[in-house]
């Protein structure tokens, strides 16, 4: 069984070619994503024994992600197949000041209409140590908000590490609760949340003095947000924030900041211009501080491969990050010339 486990659903991912808008040209690149699968595959690259469990419709585009996942060393064996359909993001790259965009198709996918019990997740759990989830799935449908609580809950009882990326989806929260309501009993059974800037106060109602949305950011408001969070849920053995200063959609700043028992931490920045694809950014950090967590002594070294990682995934097209340990590492150790490596 594996040692580490991810739970959520896997998408069909299409996207306008190079930076056009949707439907510039009749074309759409076709590949496959999804939060929680993005972490199982980075995982897997880090040489992790990683799985993924979700529910895919059991049709030839349901298997060919499964066949992608594993191709990456994942194990698919708690996949369950049932449903109708798979879900669906179309994904339009911004440049510049045009902001990338994304359009949700995901209303009544398999994963969506899972149902409490469908999971047995006391088998599932044999053998493994940490369970990842993300503030997505209970955001598709009441019962995919269920399902999710029921791994959690399992998962403690079973003695896991629970990790949660708190990730807010607008546009997924539809069906007459709000992401508060959720996800505030959920993250009282995790140990290590994760969040970018906004995900605390929009995904959990935690407030700080702060606009989110302009692009500067103040280090010690988001450690008077992370002490905050660490006080109101006291299950929380570490909470993350990544740290992006937006200066548009090409050029960003990227760092992370960690608070736990032993105090606050914060990351090396990196200057990030000329992005590449900033999808799956998120989940790149999530992956790396997972690892790191699980490999180093140090929390200061943990959150610095986690930011280095996903810092790298910046030049990566497409979901998945597709690095390794020695490239977090070299980075890790300053160097990010991009000089040809013969």
């Amino acid at each position: 069984m594996s040692e580490y486990l991810s739970f959520g659903e896997i998408m069909l991912r299409l996207k306008s070619p190079g930076h056009e808008r949707l439907f510039q040209s009749p074309q759409l690149e076709a590949s496959f994503g999804g939060g929680e699968a993005n972490v199982a595959v980075a995982l897997a690259n880090y040489g992790l024994d990683s799985g993924f469990i979700s529910a895919l419709p059991d049709n030839d585009i349901g298997a060919a992600a499964i066949r992608e996942l594993r191709g990456f060393g994942v194990d698919t064996r708690h996949v369950l197949r049932k449903g109708k359909r798979m879900g669906i993001y179309f994904l339009e790259a911004g440049a510049n000041q045009r902001a990338s965009k994304v359009i949700y198709d995901r209303a009544g996918s398999s994963i969506s209409e899972t149902q409490p019990g469908d999971f047995a997740w006391e088998t599932i759990y044999q053998g493994c140590r940490w369970l990842h989830i993300t503030g997505i799935t209970p955001a598709l449908s009441p019962t995919a908000a269920a399902v999710s609580l029921e791994a959690v809950q399992a998962a403690k009882k079973q003695g896991l590490t629970v990790s949660c990326d708190f990730n807010f989806r607008g546009n997924l929260w539809k069906y007459g609760k709000s992401a508060p309501e959720v996800m505030s009993e959920l993250v009282r059974f995790v140990d290590i949340g994760i969040a970018n800037e906004e995900d605390c106060q929009k995904s959990l109602g935690v407030s700080i003095d702060v606009d989110v949305t302009c692009g500067e950011l103040s280090v010690e408001k988001y450690e008077h947000l992370s002490a905050k969070m660490l006080k109101l849920f006291p299950n929380l053995s570490v909470m993350a924030i990544t740290l992006r200063e937006s200066r548009n959609a090409d050029s960003n700043n990227w760092s992370a900041c960690l608070q736990d028992a032993e105090g606050f931490h914060l990351s090396t920045q990196y200057e990030i211009t000329d992005i590449v694809d900033r999808v799956g950014g998120g989940d790149s950090f999530a992956s790396g501080l997972i690892y790191g967590l699980n490999t180093f002594e140090d929390r200061q070294v943990a959150l610095d491969f986690a930011v280095a990682a996903s810092c790298l995934k910046h030049s990566i097209p497409g979901d998945f990050n597709r690095v390794s340990v020695a490239e977090v590492e070299k980075l890790m150790g300053g160097d990010a010339s991009g000089r040809v490596s013969r």
